[in-house]
């Protein structure tokens, strides 16, 4: 990896410091902010085009040897304005947030939920791993950002095989399509029973119907909050071609399937990256010095906060898991580094589980990443790992 030769001067706050010591974090973590590298994955098929790449950003790119396709780069470069990045051949990602996606093993034919899917870089790789069969569902509760994740997509030629739902991740209740939608699209003069639920998906098109322009317009006109309201159906913002979802009515697409069903038709690989304090990402935490460090008492110190983040991520490991079929893999992820956000909510969650199985991360082998405090579960930070922080747990479903 890159030399480390200078550390940052990073001013800590006091109450930030008090934080990390009371959950026996390292305060020299945060030393490294200067030094972790920038990160980036290369789309398969680009390799050789590497030398164009570097001569178009005037940097080398050195290879990630511990994961496919990731090379590193200084952190000061930038790459939003290189041909490469605009053309849609290589995409930003931190190596800790690629070796989350490894770690579930996604083969060829899976069927992928995304939990927590904005801004969208995981779910970019997982379309990537993925290839031409098997679907990828994104859900977020903030509508703006997963349509910056279906921008992102749709840049990237991804887009086919995945279905975008604005939903809140601890009561999303749709099951993957298992027949993949490649048969010929319904003719626009059939006639179905009336209704809006009898609607039928026909190849999606970036413009939409006038009718649907007009609900938005309303709502805009009303101030509606851009973030999903628990009570809402899940709201469908983008489906591929073959993500199952052509040529499918909507009653069908939204019908609940009972607990039996999800045990053999549930999703083949679930990835929960929940929300949390971002203590973890350095990044994050460099931001505050121009916000100013009030703010980061708000969103990281606060107590009340953090009690809640931990319930709610005990609910989005539970919901993902519960969609997960029997045999499936389902990883957990944060990009904080308090055991209260991690190995606590992981307890919790065991306890509450009986068919809940930690795994093995067999791919870790060569990771250059610590062990968490409970076996098998993984911490990478930047002064360990060159990444910014991440925490990874990985299950399995048994069957009971």
């Amino acid at each position: 990896m890159m030399d480390v030769e200078e550390t940052s001067s990073l001013p800590l706050p006091d109450a930030f410091l008090n934080f990390l010591n009371q959950h026996g974090l390292d305060p020299s973590i945060y030393t490294a902010t200067d030094s972790t590298p920038r990160y980036i994955r290369l789309k398969p098929g680009y390799e050789d085009c590497l030398e164009e790449i570097e001569t178009d950003i005037r940097c080398k790119l050195e290879k990630v040897c511990w994961l496919p396709n990731f090379y590193y780069l200084p952190p000061d470069v930038r790459i939003a304005s290189s041909k490469a990045y605009q053309e849609g051949k290589m995409y930003g990602i931190d190596a800790a947030s690629g070796a989350a996606v490894t770690a579930l093993d996604i083969s060829v034919g899976d069927h992928v939920l995304d939990l927590c899917s904005a801004p969208g870089a995981k779910l970019c790789m997982m379309l990537d791993i993925l290839g031409s069969s098997g679907s990828v569902t994104g859900v977020d509760i903030a509508k703006h950002r997963l349509a910056a994740c279906r921008t992102m997509l749709q840049k990237y030629g991804l887009s086919d095989h995945c279905r975008l739902f604005v939903a809140d991740g601890t009561n999303f209740s749709l099951l993957p399509v298992r027949v993949r939608s490649d048969s010929p699209l319904q003719n626009e003069n059939d006639e179905f029973a009336s209704g809006e639920n009898s609607e039928v998906y026909r190849e999606w098109k970036s413009r939409r119907p006038w009718k649907e322009r007009k609900k938005e317009a309303i709502a805009r006109e009303k101030g509606v909050s851009k973030l999903f309201s628990p009570t809402q159906e899940p709201e469908l913002i983008f489906y591929g071609r073959y993500s199952g979802v052509v040529g499918m009515r909507k009653n069908v697409l939204y019908q609940k399937m009972p607990i039996s069903e999800v045990l053999q038709l549930g999703y083949d690989k679930v990835l929960v990256d929940a929300e949390c304090t971002h203590d973890g990402s350095i990044k994050h935490v460099q931001k505050f010095e121009q916000w100013g460090w009030t703010t980061l008492e708000r969103r990281v110190l606060d107590a009340e906060r953090t009690d809640n983040l931990t319930v709610l991520q005990l609910q989005l490991l539970t919901n993902g898991f519960r969609l997960l079929r029997v045999g499936g893999v389902l990883v957990y992820s944060t990009c904080s580094l308090t055991f209260a956000q991690n190995e606590d909510v992981v307890e919790r969650f065991l306890s509450e589980n009986t068919s809940a199985e930690l795994l093995e991360i067999t791919a870790a082998k060569n990771w250059p990443c610590k062990s968490g405090r409970i076996q098998k579960t993984l911490r990478f930070d930047p002064l360990t790992s060159s990444t910014s922080g991440l925490f990874v747990a990985k299950f399995t479903k048994l069957a009971i």
